[in-house]
């Protein structure tokens, strides 16, 4: 993700595909642009389309009183800063005994906060581990694992939730480019899972790892590519029923304001869901053709398509089922999601919390529920959310690298 700035600008973008740069790509397969596509199925035509495209980051305001009173969430439920200045954390996970764990990737850094009087408040911060770029975190048997750009860490968790010395189990990680916010989680297999996003927004990969989900065993040996064709899925969680691994992929960036769509995925071991040759309900991208002699409608027959889709341009970021006590019945085993907030769209969107519902152990439909980051008429944010985790006592926690706040959602 790019960094916030605080002053507005739009430019638009109109041309020809066979002039432009391999990275502003557009498909739009059905024929809705200003004049009609032509994308065939070889290069044997000529490939062309419009795009329009815009770059709008709303102004940042700090996270004060009153811009925090104005914060919607369902009926029930209330909100407040579980902790203030802790810096910019982003990924956050919980442990049986309370303690909270959240990454700094800008400052190297992995803080421990506690609730030791159970009043909705952390009592204090403290750093348990410094690693260059620490980003992804994930607690499994007792130890804490770190994945950074390149490196996975393993350290004990102590009694008291401070951490032992790190230790490194990988150091051969893909290189980062345009998405090194590596991820990690265990699976119900007890496998090693990490998200390793693409180095660009669209274009072939070298490095077959990029643009994927790998598997390991605890030790970080054995590494496989999972699934690929995914462009950075940086949320993802396994349903506590049926333990199938769900994810969201971000959609491919200068696609215009409603494209491409951000995809719910149902992760499977071998898959590939597409990109960079196919997106969404299956539309070509003219940008990247399928190498050799594959065709596009080749490509998509062998394309996992996506189980649902979000307003493109939200960048979901970390996901989390619910399993706590705290919220009605309701919610049990439904997932919320981080859109951090668009930057490359004419009108903001995003900037919330969300819920995503599951029948039948498939997502159905995503709710609002926790919204207002967004204000001065739409012009202004006070909050790009990363990390989600679900707390001992079942309130919903999650993370703003803009301000340094984490929030504590809980139900009355």
């Amino acid at each position: 993700m790019k960094k916030d700035y605080p002053f507005l600008k739009a430019f638009r973008l109109g041309t020809v595909l066979t002039i432009m740069l391999a990275s502003l790509v557009v498909s739009c397969k059905d024929g809705d642009s200003l004049w009609d596509s032509i994308i065939p199925e070889t290069d044997e035509e000529p490939t062309s389309t419009q795009i329009e495209g815009y770059v709008f980051y709303p102004a940042v305001q700090g996270a004060t009183d009153a811009n925090i009173a104005q914060l919607r969430v369902p009926a029930g439920f209330k909100i407040n800063k579980f902790a203030d200045g802790v810096g910019k954390p982003r990924i956050l996970v919980a442990d049986a005994n309370g303690h909270i764990y959240a990454s700094d990737r800008e400052a190297g850094i992995v803080m421990l906060l506690t609730d030791a009087n159970n009043d909705g408040v952390s009592d204090g911060v403290k750093t348990v581990a410094t690693i260059k770029q620490a980003h992804g975190l994930s607690l499994h048997k007792g130890k804490m694992y770190i994945v950074a750009v390149r490196e996975v860490y393993v350290a004990d968790v102590n009694g008291d939730g401070t951490l032992g010395v790190p230790k490194i189990l990988i150091d051969d990680l893909p290189d980062g480019g345009q998405h090194p916010n590596r991820t990690i989680a265990f699976g119900p297999d007890n496998k090693m899972y990490i998200s390793v996003g693409s180095t660009c927004n669209s274009c072939p990969e070298p490095n077959p790892e990029n643009a994927t989900m790998l598997r390991a065993e605890e030790d970080g040996s054995n590494r496989k590519i999972f699934a690929k064709g995914l462009r950075n899925t940086i949320g993802y969680a396994w349903h506590p029923e049926t333990n199938a691994l769900w994810g969201m992929d971000h959609g491919i960036d200068w696609l215009g304001d409603d494209e491409q769509k951000e995809e719910v995925n149902q992760i499977a071991q071998g898959a590939d869901y597409g990109w960079p040759y196919i997106y969404g309900e299956g539309k070509y991208n003219p940008g990247d053709r399928p190498k050799g002699d594959t065709t596009y409608k080749q490509y998509l027959q062998k394309t996992t398509l996506p189980a649902l889709t979000y307003q493109a341009h939200s960048a979901p970021m970390a996901m989390a089922f619910y399993s706590g006590a705290m919220f009605p019945d309701e919610y049990k085993n439904d997932a919320f999601v981080a859109m951090r907030g668009s930057w490359n769209r004419s009108e903001p969107v995003g900037y919330k919390i969300v819920r995503m519902h599951f029948e039948n152990g498939k997502p159905v439909r995503f709710d609002d529920f926790v919204t207002g980051f967004i204000v001065n008429n739409n012009k202004a944010h006070f909050g790009r959310l990363v990390g989600v985790t679900v707390h001992k006592d079942g309130a919903l926690l999650f993370s703003d690298d803009t301000n340094g706040v984490i929030y504590r959602v809980s139900y009355q």
